[in-house]
């Protein structure tokens, strides 16, 4: 491998692949087909995102959705200025316009008119209707679009619909295998590998306590977080509480009962 070919990897966004995932992303890029990534809080889902953007050498353009975003925050709208009226290009459009990647990270927080938005650009028409301009905008070549939600997260009033779901490729990610997410925690927190090793076993025992009905489980960010406080020179006891007990629940019960878990791995 050429010192240029070194240099460029290491300027990937660092991922570890799961599975086929990359394969699977680049396949439909050359396609030009949506991506729908789906997986839980802290799985990886936009780094993997951000390393496949850098890897295909394409500009990203990150919408976190919530409640109140809109159409016209992702297309975009007219502003008014001491010289007048102009027409400001919303991030969705500028990836359009430019062939890069539009990444809409929980999509299903979104309001409901932003599908309306994404039909037409996640089949084979690959346009985006700017109807306050009276355009339809054929996207670039290389415009890949890609949303990602968390499928716990779904009920009733949010979630996809499957005319929605079957306009795009699927990939669905999950917590890491151990040996997986101990190179991840070691190479992410900068920490020795018995530590990463250390918090891996642990986060695999409190995953498996269903009892506690928690809405989450420890995630593989939350791990990287106690590494890096572990490491810095914290009490590894007061670093798990804080990373790893604290962000699952609010009962402090269950918090407890939480570190009882850690101070086997941890004294």
């Amino acid at each position: 491998m050429t010192l240029a070919n070194n240099l460029q990897k290491s300027m990937l966004p660092y991922y570890q692949p799961q599975a086929n995932e990359v394969e699977l992303f680049e396949y439909a890029f050359r396609h030009q087909l949506p991506v729908l990534i789906k997986g839980p809080t802290g799985c990886g889902k936009t780094r993997f995102v951000a390393h496949m953007a850098e890897r295909l050498k394409r500009s990203l353009f990150t919408v976190a959705c919530h409640d109140d975003l809109t159409a016209a925050d992702l297309v975009g709208r007219h502003l008014i200025g001491p010289e007048g009226t102009w027409w400001q290009d919303g991030p969705l459009t500028c990836a359009v316009r430019q062939g890069g990647i539009c990444y809409l990270d929980e999509v299903v927080e979104a309001r409901k008119d932003t599908t309306v938005v994404l039909h037409p650009l996640a089949d084979d028409r690959r346009v985006l209707p700017l109807e306050r301009l009276g355009e339809q905008l054929v996207a670039a070549p290389e415009f890949m679009l890609i949303v990602s939600y968390n499928p716990g997260y779904q009920n009733l009033l949010k979630g996809m619909k499957p005319s929605t779901k079957q306009r795009f490729v699927s990939i669905r990610l999950d917590y890491p295998n151990a040996g997986i997410e101990r190179q991840i925690v070691t190479n992410e927190a900068n920490v020795s590998d018995g530590l990463a090793g250390r918090l891996v076993e642990l986060a695999t025992a409190l995953r498996r306590l269903e009892q506690y009905d928690l809405d989450e489980v420890v995630s593989t960010r939350l791990l990287i977080y106690a590494a890096k406080m572990i490491d810095s020179g914290m009490p590894a006891h007061h670093a798990c509480r804080a990373c790893l007990a604290e962000p699952l629940t609010d009962d402090i019960a269950i918090v407890e009962a939480l570190m009882d878990v850690v101070s086997i791995y941890f004294e």
